[in-house]
């Protein structure tokens, strides 16, 4: 289908364990895995940055629901994880009209035009605008040091199980698991989020990365959520990230991980529990946090190190730029 004009303005202004009943619901949601496909509704879904009259500073999250539909979080100070002041959340609804976004709040509503948002109160008095704004993680690309092992760069899956599957774009699909166990280590990994606006919760993009096939780093397309355990950066279960800073879907995102394994006596007692830092798109989400069990469906905890596993919950997220070092 031709794109249509404002899309292509738009466009041009950006920087580009499963049960079968499970499966077969993932299967049910329209699902896209590049910006050319995602249809006119993904061009308005984003980030915004500007300032309003009467809160400052303000960040503005705009999420596509599919046909037409959106939900909209303005936050007090800027984006998450770029001066959002972590009490506030001010939800909008609205519906597009061609090339007209109109989201209505309790006390204003915003009109949104390919990349620009104006805030109005109801006696349509303009109380300021917003231009789109496109983050990259300042870890993109970030190089392997000096006596890293590449797990994964576009060419090779040698370090990978039988499972590793290559997609046409030339990253890595969901669903493969490292073949060495690990310990403690330093990880980086970078991963796309397919673009499910008629999903929800745990369908929408969901993936996770399973240290030692224990413990889930939960992966999800959680852009505009409140950011709690089962959403992208929490620790399944057990932690919700200290902010939510996932990105839009189809967009590039990063963990960057720290791990130190549980450690256990001769006896096979467990002394110390395992401990995780998660650095997501260049935020601390995870600090030292100490992990008491294994998380949902992970193997139970022991003295035994067993590889990373890169679930498959049946949504195409890609992943690429992945390596480690192992202390």
């Amino acid at each position: 289908m031709q794109r249509s004009l404002f899309a292509s303005l738009l466009l041009a202004g950006l920087v580009s364990l499963l049960s079968t009943d499970d499966l077969a619901a993932a299967d049910k949601f329209p699902t896209f895995t590049t910006i050319a496909d995602a249809g006119d509704d993904y061009f308005f879904q984003g980030e915004y940055s500007g300032n309003s009259a009467t809160l400052g500073r303000v960040g503005l999250q705009i999420i596509a629901q599919g046909a037409g539909v959106y939900h909209a979080v303005l936050y007090p100070g800027g984006l998450p994880g770029d001066g959002w002041n972590h009490s506030q959340r001010f939800n909008f609804t609205g519906k597009r009209n061609a090339s007209l976004l109109k989201l209505e709040g309790e006390a204003a509503t915003i009109d949104v035009q390919v990349g620009l948002a104006v805030m109005r109160d109801p006696s349509k008095r303009q109380l300021g605008a917003l231009r789109r704004v496109q983050r990259v993680s300042p870890t993109i690309g970030l190089a392997p040091p000096k006596g890293a092992t590449v797990l994964f760069n576009g060419t090779s899956t040698s370090e990978l199980d039988d499972k590793a599957k290559i997609a046409p774009s030339g990253n890595l699909m969901h669903g493969t698991t490292m073949k060495e166990p690990v310990g403690d280590f330093r990880l980086h990994l970078e991963f796309r989020l397919p673009y499910m606006p008629t999903a929800t919760g745990q369908a929408r993009g969901n993936s996770g990365v399973y240290i030692q096939k224990r413990y889930e780093v939960q992966v999800l397309d959680s852009f505009g959520l409140e950011g709690v355990h089962n959403e992208c950066g929490g620790l399944y279960k057990t932690k919700a990230p200290d902010v939510n800073m996932c990105l839009p879907p189809l967009v590039w995102q990063t963990y960057d991980i720290d791990f130190r394994a549980a450690r256990f006596n001769a006896a096979g007692t467990k002394t110390a529990d395992a401990r995780i830092t998660v650095v997501q798109n260049g935020v601390t989400v995870q600090n030292n946090v100490a992990i008491p069990n294994k998380t949902g469906g992970g193997q139970p905890e022991g003295p035994q190190p067993l590889p990373i596993m890169l679930q498959d919950h049946g949504n195409p997220v890609e992943f690429r730029n992945i390596w480690i070092v192992r202390r």
